[in-house]
């Protein structure tokens, strides 16, 4: 597929994900009570379908999550002007959140009932600048290791011509979900 039927996809996958989301839960947070009982990937795809809220970083940052499956999230945003530091470039905490979206997220789809996680440790590395002119990112997210305690995983940001702008790894901290 080239660049140009690359971009149109992905934008017309995009265009219906938020239309889906925005038309479903919105934006918000979720009731614990309508996540008790799912697993972290259930939660995942209820949320892609528009059946449990968006968060609201996804509107502020202008991405949103496209995929999700077992060990694996996709999201996508493309940097605005309101994403540029002083200096006329991108934020890198643009490319951190949508990383650690996409790395979090992973690891989410990977917790079973009962279990949670938190991120203990990011790691980023920019090697691509971006713009407003780059067009749509995607930031594919896989789990390395889900245990009992730790899970790992590592993303990529890529553009539509398959140039990667930046990669992070993560390790989160998995525990029990408390109960009330």
């Amino acid at each position: 597929m080239n660049v140009e039927a690359t971009i149109a996809q992905w934008n017309l996958e995009y265009d219906a994900v938020v239309q889906r989301l925005n038309a479903g839960a919105g934006v918000g947070l979720a009731n614990p009570a309508d996540i008790a009982g799912l697993t972290g990937l259930q939660q995942m795809q209820a949320m892609l379908d528009g059946r449990l809220p968006y968060p609201h970083i996804a509107q502020t940052l202008d991405f949103s999550l496209v995929e999700v499956g077992e060990g694996r999230a996709v999201f996508q945003g493309q940097p605005q002007l309101k994403h540029y530091n002083p200096l006329g470039t991108v934020h890198g905490g643009w490319y951190a959140t949508l990383l650690d979206s996409a790395v979090g997220c992973a690891v989410h789809t990977a917790m079973p009932v009962g279990r949670a996680y938190t991120t203990a440790e990011l790691s980023v590395n920019i090697v691509r600048a971006a713009s407003h002119k780059s067009g749509p990112l995607r930031a594919i997210g896989t789990v390395v290791h889900a245990g009992r305690q730790l899970a790992t995983a590592e993303g990529r940001i890529v553009g539509p011509d398959g140039k990667l702008y930046a990669h992070a790894t993560t390790t989160c901290l998995v525990f029990e979900v408390p109960s009330k």
